[in-house]
């Protein structure tokens, strides 16, 4: 047991265990449960139900008929404040949500509560837009008319990641229920007290039962299951790229559309005339946040010959300096998720120095008082890393970075874009040309000029190639949730 847990109760009341379909608490139908962990200890917090197809069943029943319902009957600018209310709800409880969050996904307590703050923005933004997702007019000539509906596409999957649980879950959920769409969320094994607790609340602020429906279990089994099932018009992915070609196959067995954001490998790229006083603290925040568990994390480093040498040194010291430990005593930097994810990235960084690649710091999994069983890894940097290597094309989800040095701006793009990823990229310079040029050229479906990670949420986000297919937050996300129904009179 985990010797938080005590503390955290405390403030927030017992943790949730059950799931939530049909706007109540249920178990799972065949009575199996799942524990879940604090990575900072690795002692069991809590059991959830160990939900699978069966489950899966209910839950898109339930949100099938919800499509018919009062939620149907709804106007738009109702729909509209109930999603602010929700929003503003989030707000009023941030506290609560950061504090189980944090013990469920180990990030320290001042990144969940930002998270949780986002997710109430993601509500509060697809609120106001409710009321204004309009159709057009097609001019056919004197004696016809078209006009154009959206229309929701029905009952919607939402397969979640354990790295930013709830604001994972709200980035689909709430444009899909501002399209007028129902849902039905699978949140990831390692983490799904926070998404529970957002079922909940959205119920009990006033959204009709069935119309969002929380299915936990593993996703070999419930989220596969949802992925394949025939009533679910669109799936919303976040993974690996395997799992997301697997999404996307069962998916395809009945024709849904999916949104897909899988892996990434994202360049940093320095020039020599970036202000290196703003480059180091932005490198570290761009690989180390969230302990490197962040899909588009500037985990590759480019810098120009002239300045790599100091500019690697400065990352070193700033690496070294930061503080690791339970999430609730806001360190630094916490724990991975699991042990499982802390043998991967033990994995890279073994297998690198196998290879020869210098570890100028980090490369460790410490063992650090009071949380003797976490799943902690240090802030690595490695040097002088190959365009090739391993550490330099496949994704760690951990916090490595690879740092290497490049001659010009050319063939710092050329490596930038020599990955199977695009999903971010970054560059820091004062020559705007230079800057303009790196943005149009790399592959990237988010670039942040002298600032990474400096986009909002109401921003597009996705990838190129295997980064993934479609986009959310912003405007752009409404189309991933909506049908175009074109009608046509004569006369």
């Amino acid at each position: 047991m985990s010797p938080r847990l005590a503390e955290v109760e405390a403030v927030t009341g017992k943790l949730p265990t059950q799931m939530f379909v049909g706007g109540t608490h249920v178990e799972a139908l065949n009575g199996e449960r799942l524990d879940t962990l604090d990575p900072a200890t690795g002692g069991v917090i809590g059991s959830v139900p160990a939900g699978d197809a069966g489950d899966i069943d209910a839950a898109v029943a339930d949100a099938k008929r919800a499509l018919k319902g009062p939620w149907a009957d709804m106007a738009p600018r109702e729909r509209g404040r109930l999603l602010w209310r929700i929003g503003e709800a989030i707000r009023e409880r941030a506290d609560h949500f950061a504090l189980v969050e944090t013990l469920d996904q180990g990030k320290p307590l001042k990144e969940a509560r930002v998270t949780i703050l986002r997710t109430a923005d993601y509500f509060c933004y697809y609120a106001g837009i409710v009321d204004k997702l309009q159709g057009e007019t097609v001019p056919l000539g004197n004696n016809k008319t078209c006009f154009t509906l959206n229309e929701p596409i029905g009952v919607t999957g939402h397969i979640v990641p354990w790295n930013v649980p709830v604001s994972m879950v709200a980035r689909g959920i709430a444009p899909a229920l501002a399209c007028g769409n129902t849902a039905v969320v699978k949140p990831a094994e390692d983490t799904p007290l926070s998404a529970i607790l957002l079922a909940e609340l959205m119920v009990e602020i006033g959204l009709p039962p069935g119309v969002c429906n929380l299915v936990t279990g593993y996703g070999e089994t419930a989220g596969a299951a949802l992925a394949a099932h025939k009533d679910v018009g669109h799936v919303t992915f976040t993974g690996s790229v395997e799992t997301g070609k697997a999404v996307m196959i069962a998916a395809a067995s009945h024709l849904a559309s999916v949104t897909l954001e899988l892996g990434g490998k994202s360049p940093h790229l320095i020039l020599k005339d970036a202000d290196l006083d703003k480059v180091v603290p932005d490198a570290l925040a761009g690989v180390y946040r969230n302990a490197g568990q962040i899909c588009s994390a500037g985990t590759r480093l480019l810098a120009e010959r002239e300045i790599c040498d100091e500019l690697t040194e400065r990352l070193v010291a700033g690496a070294q300096n930061m503080t690791l430990g339970h999430g609730l005593d806001s360190p630094d930097m916490g724990p991975l998720v699991s042990n499982r994810q802390l043998q991967t990235v033990t994995g890279f960084v073994e297998r690198a120095k196998e290879r020869g690649i210098t570890i100028l710091t980090g490369g460790n999994a410490p063992v650090i008082d009071g949380c003797e069983g976490g799943f902690f890894f240090e802030p690595t940097v490695a040097a002088h890393v190959p365009a090739s290597d391993e550490l330099a094309q496949e994704e760690v989800f951990g916090p490595v970075l690879a740092v290497m040095s490049v001659g010009s701006l050319e063939e710092a793009i050329e490596i930038a874009n020599g990955t199977a990823y695009g999903l971010a990229a970054g560059i820091h310079t004062q020559d705007i040309s230079k800057a303009m040029r790196f943005a149009r050229q790399v592959e990237a479906g988010q670039v942040f000029i002298n600032g990474y990670h400096g986009a909002g949420d109401t921003v597009p986000f996705g990838g190129f190639k295997q980064s993934g297919i479609g986009r959310e937050k912003g405007l752009a996300a409404l189309a991933n949730y909506c049908e175009t129904k074109a009608i046509t009179v004569t006369g």
